[in-house]
């Protein structure tokens, strides 16, 4: 028998597998699953803590490519769904986590936002501080008085899709700060649909995470991975096609799983 394309945990929760290789697997994460360490107990949704079991039980996924090992090395919010990587051996850890500190990831996501914005395409680099006394509540600092926990921030954003009062953008986060794209869209006058924290909203966070793409640490090689993205584009009434996306030129390693 042959290798599964998916997880499924003892819970039902099924979780696809977008690309693999000797170093990493790169899976789609489910909206409401957090990326916490194993001692976070405050959850029983906590995605790290499920996979670590469900290697320890030998499940057939891990038990059939012999993982005895598997850590994130970056994070996606809790309502965020799409693209994350896990490294499958402890010497690939810090190589990983160097990709990513040093922003040499390219991360893509979709999103819909509230209104539509003026401009095709615009860069947001105001830096992002925690609201004092909100807990998990960030803020962008957008006066030029300085913010002793203020973070540098930038983030770029292009027009895919619009329609009468919403629109489809993609988000490429140059770096990595807490709640990031929400709190930039939100910033400048476009929350993201479904949220609570920055738009007050309810229902589904309408953010998706599609894209990765990174050179390989170890055999020097690009490696592009994608994510399905029709159903979550259709739930919110657009139509995209990958080369309105990607462009001609940027075929998903994974394009053939």
């Amino acid at each position: 028998m042959g290798k599964t394309r998916e997880i499924e945990l003892p819970d039902g929760t099924v979780i696809p597998i977008l690309y693999e290789d000797r170093s990493v697997l790169v899976l789609d994460k489910p909206a409401g699953w957090l990326m916490v360490p194993t001692s976070w107990e405050k959850t029983a949704r906590n995605l790290q803590l499920a996979l670590e079991s469900s290697i320890n039980a030998r499940d057939f996924w891990a038990r059939s490519r012999n993982i005895k090992f598997l850590r994130f090395v970056h994070r996606l919010d809790a309502e965020t769904s799409g693209t994350i990587l896990f490294v499958r051996s402890q010497g690939a850890v810090r190589a990983y986590s160097e990709l990513f500190e040093g922003r040499e990831v390219d991360k893509t996501y979709l999103a819909v936002i509230r209104g539509v914005p003026k401009q095709p395409e615009w860069t947001c680099t105001y830096p992002i501080a925690p609201v004092p006394g909100a807990k998990s509540r960030m803020q962008a600092v957008t006066s030029k008085k300085p913010i002793a926990e203020a973070k540098d921030a930038e983030t770029n954003f292009r027009v895919l899709k619009t329609a009468a009062d919403t629109a489809l953008v993609t988000a490429r986060p140059r770096t990595g700060r807490t709640h990031q794209i929400r709190v930039h869209l939100a910033a400048c006058g476009h929350p993201v649909l479904g949220d609570p924290l920055y738009g007050n909203d309810t229902g589904a966070l309408a953010l998706r995470a599609i894209g990765l793409a990174y050179r390989d640490p170890f055999t020097r090689q690009t490696i592009r991975i994608s994510a399905p993205f029709a159903e979550f584009v259709r739930k919110y009434q657009f139509e995209l096609k990958a080369n309105e996306l990607f462009g001609g030129g940027e075929r998903p390693t994974n394009a053939g799983l």
